[in-house]
């Protein structure tokens, strides 16, 4: 059987790069896809007509491009557009008009571009092609989970062989992708689970197929930041049945600036959304830095691991460990569903056991100390005389997740 021809969002300020954005509509034709386009510029009109007007975008945001153009700042304005543009995307694909978006922009529209992405759910295609990709001007907070990115190299100002290689990708690539990717099924409900290599962190080694025993599909979540995002950003759209957090590192790192951040709503979406998490301390007494860059002061002279070149991690003193603790506290008092927060007390990875390098007794205690002092009354704490890696563990955690289930606080597919 055939399968259904993939509609893709082609955005772009039409008005000056119409050419451009034409091209890349040409080549997704081509291969036999369909077309819907929005214009997003200010100033300018297009050649011809969109799919999709300035007026609408600026309308979504409920605005005019009047008021864009009266701001007298171009800041404000293309902001307006971007709040439009999101907006307007996001009910083209709840509605089942598009499956896939590319936009193509300078830094202008690099900026709209990364608001747009973000209003479409993780898993639908987004590309995004730019004089910027992959440039220190894109914050982190800002790129959603699974965009794509692709140089848009020499064609700043019209057509030319080497530009059209780019575009050709971009467009082919989304198309590609709408064409061939899985959407979740929703046969099985689904356990999120945060975690690190499983030499470092073992829980998952158990317990995925436990939970995969008892009808739930698991999801492990790599928590060096995009996975930290991915994660939330599922949560926040309630894809889970409940959440593992056993490593939550990434509210370290954000704590102390590392720029392997997960963002300010780190181990906040499922409480909001009143999933039932059970969180630990997974390498909790570390923090990520870029490994090719210098630490920071904080962080200077301080026992460190180089895992390779790009990534290196470094031991929080015991001061700082009692910050995590009570961020970590502080992020779960506002959850609205059940929370226990599993603390095995001998520690939380495999470098930090005795005689290894980042092994910290006295920082471990303070933490420990620290949580037990400042854990809200609405999380459950079970203490273990264990460390995080032994079998008792992810035992601890399965029981949990039996009770739940027992009295009917999460559903698998079996029970």
């Amino acid at each position: 059987m055939d399968q259904p021809r993939k509609t893709i969002l082609v955005a772009g300020t039409y008005d000056t790069k119409g050419a451009e954005l034409d091209y890349m509509r040409d080549v997704i034709l081509a291969q036999g896809g369909q077309v819907v386009t929005m214009d997003v510029s200010v100033l300018g009109d297009p050649p011809k007509p969109t799919d999709i007007s300035k007026h609408q975008v600026a309308e979504a945001a409920g605005a005019s491009i009047a008021a864009a153009i009266t701001s007298g700042d171009e800041n404000t304005a293309m902001q307006i557009m971007a709040s439009g543009s999101a907006a307007l995307a996001a009910k083209l694909h709840a509605e089942g008009r598009i499956q896939g978006a590319v936009v193509l922009g300078g830094s202008m529209g690099t900026d709209l571009a990364l608001d747009l992405c973000a209003a479409l759910p993780l898993g639908v295609p987004k590309y995004v092609v730019s004089t910027i990709s992959f440039s220190p001007l894109i914050p982190p907070g800002r790129v959603p989970a699974d965009i794509q990115m692709i140089l848009w190299a020499g064609g700043l100002y019209g057509l030319n062989s080497i530009c059209k290689a780019s575009l050709s990708q971009a467009a082919g690539a989304v198309l590609g992708a709408a064409r061939a990717v899985s959407i979740p099924d929703g046969k099985r409900p689904i356990i999120a689970m945060s975690g690190f290599n499983s030499k470092v962190v073992t829980y998952m080694v158990a317990l995925k197929p436990a939970l995969e025993a008892r009808g739930f599909e698991v999801a492990v979540f790599h928590g060096t930041g995009m996975g930290g995002r991915a994660l939330e950003s599922l949560a926040s759209q309630g894809a889970f049945a409940a959440v593992l957090d056993l490593s939550p590192q990434e509210v370290a790192n954000h704590l102390f600036g590392s720029a392997i951040s997960a963002g300010e709503d780190r181990l906040t979406n499922a409480g909001r959304r009143g999933i039932p998490q059970i969180v630990s301390i997974g390498c909790l007494d570390l923090v990520d830095l870029v490994g090719w860059q210098p630490p920071p002061d904080l962080f200077r002279g301080t026992p460190a691991h180089a895992h390779n070149r790009l990534l290196t991690t470094v031991l929080q003193t015991p001061a700082q460990r009692r910050d995590v603790a009570r961020e970590v506290c502080r992020k779960l008092a506002t959850a609205a569903g059940p929370v226990v927060f599993v603390l095995p007390t001998r520690g939380g990875h495999c470098w930090d056991l005795p005689g290894e390098p980042l092994c910290d007794p006295k920082g471990l205690a303070a933490f420990c100390d620290e949580m037990r002092k400042s854990c809200p009354s609405n999380v459950q704490m079970v203490e273990l005389d264990a460390h995080l890696n032994d079998p008792v563990f992810a035992e601890t955690a399965l029981s949990i997740i039996d009770d739940w289930i027992a009295k009917g606080t999460i559903s698998s597919k079996k029970s």
